[in-house]
């Protein structure tokens, strides 16, 4: 809880992490600092544990009447159908107070089933199960190759996506962040010193996501990040079976509990998708959150890793994780020493002032720059 003991219950995660870490450093070279990755964002706003309330306050740990449940109201939409929610024909004046006690009253599988309905993010503790990242052939494989040199293009936001992208690009790969210049990635209208951190060093560019230059950019890309729900662009004609083969082509897609037919349109965030898997604080009976929005980190880290090692083995690949899933076989870890759960971690400092991420759609004649050549070298 906020003013009980530290809980190190979950202190192995990072040794896994740290492994991880190592491993996309042996493929690029890049040393990735783990502690700083995992809790930086808290850093950089001074955030502490919260408990049952998550580090950012857009998520709450719920008891149900027969269990725990996570729910998210981290966006407009979520709190303005929080009256559908309960079934009510105003609006609470204290929203979370009124789902917290309407949320006792009912199974977690009503409470999470009825959340989903109106696209709020909601997930039953430890619904998740581990299983390692999907990986299938999407087209011909190419040379094995580092990450130097290549053409990324980043679709994603927030923060599992866009930390892929920010290692990318410190393996030496050309990132081209891609948003709709109409919603741009959420984190702009945040805290600048967070969204610099994921995206300083990537360009930007502004696109509709039904235009041809995007479908240009897909084609030329030699790694595509794509985390929005897989519908949003395969009904666009741009998902990874629509845009033409590129021998050895990596596609990388991150959601929130899997691109299944039963999970694809399910939304969520790291804390909610962490709740999903398990992962979780606590050796009591009630569950706390465990750090920031883990599974965001985690799924990064495990993503940039599955990236690298793609390009090496000559790619030609769709990789599929979910946030709940990484989530899951960390909560899986077994536990180390007792001595070494429970030594002093000192506090993680934020990370050091970085150069400005670019104003959105800064970098398109640099981009178009970058796809004029391509075309002429028939590449």
């Amino acid at each position: 809880m906020p003013d009980g003991e530290p809980d190190f219950t979950r202190a192995a995660i990072l040794s896994r992490a740290q492994a991880v870490a190592a491993d996309f450093t042996a493929h690029t070279g890049i040393r990735i600092d783990v502690p700083l990755e995992l809790s930086g964002r808290a850093a950089l706003s001074g955030a502490t544990r919260r408990g049952r309330v998550s580090v950012g306050g857009a998520s709450r740990l719920l008891a149900t009447r027969d269990g725990w449940c996570a729910l998210t109201l981290s966006r407009p939409a979520d709190l303005e159908a929080v009256p559908a929610l309960l079934e009510t024909a105003a609006p609470p004046e204290e929203p979370w107070d009124a789902v917290t006690r309407w949320a006792a009253r009912h199974p977690a599988t009503t409470v999470t089933e009825r959340a989903r309905l109106l696209d709020i993010p909601a997930a039953i503790l430890g619904e998740a199960h581990a299983a390692p990242p999907r990986v299938r052939p999407l087209g011909p494989r190419g040379r094995p190759r580092p990450m130097a040199g290549c053409l990324v293009a980043d679709l994603t936001s927030m923060w599992a996506g866009p930390l892929c992208g920010r290692l990318l690009a410190a393996a030496g790969a050309t990132v081209v962040k891609v948003e709709h210049p109409r919603r741009p990635d959420g984190p702009r209208a945040g805290s600048p010193a967070f969204f610099d951190w994921m995206n300083a060093g990537k360009l930007s560019y502004a696109a509709d996501f039904d235009a041809a230059a995007l479908r240009e950019l897909l084609t030329a890309a030699d790694v595509v990040l794509e985390g929005s729900r897989p519908a949003a662009l395969t009904r666009r004609g741009l998902g990874p079976d629509r845009i033409a083969s590129r021998p050895g082509r990596v596609w990388l897609r991150v959601t929130a509990h899997g691109a299944d037919a039963a999970n694809a349109h399910r939304p969520g965030f790291g804390d909610d998708a962490a709740v999903a898997g398990g992962l979780v604080g606590g050796s009591g009976t009630e569950p706390v959150f465990c750090a920031d929005a883990l599974a965001d980190p985690l799924t990064g880290l495990e993503a940039a890793r599955m990236v690298a090692e793609s390009m090496a083995r000559g790619g030609g690949e769709l990789i599929e994780l979910s946030l709940a899933a990484v989530a899951a076989t960390y909560a899986a870890t077994p536990p180390g020493p007792a001595d070494a759960r429970h030594a002093a971690v000192p506090p993680t400092p934020p990370p050091g002032p970085r150069p400005r991420a670019s104003t959105l759609g800064a970098d398109a004649s640099a981009v178009h720059a970058i796809l004029a050549a391509r075309r002429a070298l028939g590449d």
